[in-house]
């Protein structure tokens, strides 16, 4: 028997309904997607126009949907009959899956993890196949869709020892839940032994899809007519991704060492709310700065461009001669330094790095990524690479190497899966293709 999700969460989640449609509301004073599709949030979605098996795929926010990118194309080739509905938790998730797939896959939002909302977004959605993307555990959907025999499957799946420990802190509830999973594919052996000991089962290796990344063919002449805006022959250090107080800290080193004189710095939050924010930090600094979304070259006297764009992070690095990846410098873990690699933009991270941990081990052993351990290094580390060529040449060779020797992983986690499927029931009951 399936257990439930136990009382007291159930409880907590009810309590908090109300208080999160307040957050919606000021939430979307900023970002209007989050006062779009609120009925989503409790179970409540628009009639699908056909009654096509479904293969659903949770993708929290916009790292997540960006890392579903190739297993989505693949699932599209592999199973052409099946609708393939994507969820997410944030609007910049949602804009940017848009961004990526158009109408090729049908967008919700997520519903609060309450037990009639997991249960009306599965009547809804009716999935004979459910992904789960990176480290979305909700005890109510998990434990729900187990009990309707709907193979479920957490994939990509990582696990710091941060978030273990959080995990273990409800022991018996993450028990449950990752014991009721059909399988869990992890992007490395130390996730799969973290989530083997919070309880998991059936838990495979099989790499990180994010190598897998699909360079868009319009990529490089996007980066092209960028690097006309900023100036072709000025070097470009991309600061990419940039976390709340980040770009205060790198200012703050830049103004104690400046970048050679005609370098540009390209700073692009990760999150769109706090576009405006940055640009009244410059202000407060006295920096003189373009907005990206004017669409004007940036004048030969200002060396500061304000990346306020969606959908552009690809063409940005592409536009750099070395790229700095955000959320590494304070303890956030830090952001993909997959993309940079994949567009051949030679990277500089900062001292965290938990939630890519192998990947940045690789790219430093291989020379594919420089460390800083302060903003005052990642600065010095810049200035060091933009004066020299050369050596940006060896880093990008060193990283196309490391994304050869990756590749696959969407390939492995789609077979695996298949293989789990095969071996139930439910591989019969949901008439799956092979």
């Amino acid at each position: 028997m399936i257990p439930r999700a136990p009382l007291w969460y159930e409880l907590l989640w009810r309590l908090a309904l109300p208080f999160a449609l307040l957050r919606l509301w000021w939430r979307g004073l900023k970002e209007p997607g989050y006062r779009r599709h609120v009925g989503e949030r409790f179970g409540r979605y628009p009639a699908l126009p056909d009654a096509r098996l479904a293969i659903w795929i949770h993708a929290v926010s916009v790292g997540e949907t960006r890392a579903a990118e190739p297993l989505v194309a693949a699932l599209r080739d592999r199973y052409p009959d099946h609708r393939l509905v994507l969820t997410h938790m944030t609007a910049a998730g949602r804009a940017t899956g848009h961004a990526l797939f158009g109408n090729r896959v049908t967008q919700a939002y997520f519903p609060y993890d309450t037990s009639f909302g997991a249960s009306q977004f599965l009547d809804w959605c009716r999935p004979c196949c459910g992904l789960l993307m990176e480290t979305e555990l909700w005890p109510n959907m998990i434990l729900r869709t187990a009990a309707r025999g709907i193979p479920l499957f957490l994939v990509n799946a990582r696990m710091s020892e941060k978030s273990a420990h959080g995990y273990g802190r409800f022991a018996r509830m993450s028990k449950n839940m990752l014991q009721a999973l059909a399988g869990v594919a992890a992007q490395t052996a130390a996730d799969a032994e973290r989530l083997t000991r919070l309880g998991a089962t059936r838990v495979a290796v099989t790499g990180n899809v994010k190598f897998d990344v699909a360079v868009p063919d319009t990529t490089a002449e996007r980066g092209r007519a960028l690097r006309r805006l900023f100036g072709e022959s000025r070097p470009v250090w991309v600061a990419g991704s940039t976390r709340d107080g980040e770009e205060t800290l790198l200012l703050a080193a830049l103004a104690r060492a400046p970048l050679p004189a005609d370098a540009l710095l390209v700073i692009v939050p990760r999150h769109p709310q706090r576009f405006d924010a940055v640009a009244e930090l410059l202000g407060q600094r006295g920096l003189q700065f373009v907005r990206r979304s004017a669409g004007q070259p940036v004048p030969a006297g200002i060396s500061i461009v304000l990346g306020d764009t969606m959908g552009e992070m690809l063409a940005y690095y592409t536009a750099a001669d070395v790229a700095f990846i955000g959320g590494s410098l304070l303890p956030l873990g830090g952001q993909n330094l997959i993309e940079p690699l994949a567009v051949g933009t030679p990277v500089l991270i900062g001292p965290s790095t938990f939630n890519f941990a192998e990947t940045a081990r690789d790219a430093l052993a291989r020379g594919a990524a420089r460390q800083g351990a302060d903003a005052d290094a990642i600065v010095v580390e810049a200035t060091a690479l933009l004066r020299d060529p050369e050596l940006r040449a060896r880093m990008t060779v060193a990283g196309t190497e490391l994304l050869a020797a990756h590749r696959g992983a969407t390939r492995r986690t789609l077979d695996w899966i298949a293989a789990q499927l095969a071996a139930t029931r439910a591989w019969q009951a949901t008439a799956m293709c092979g």
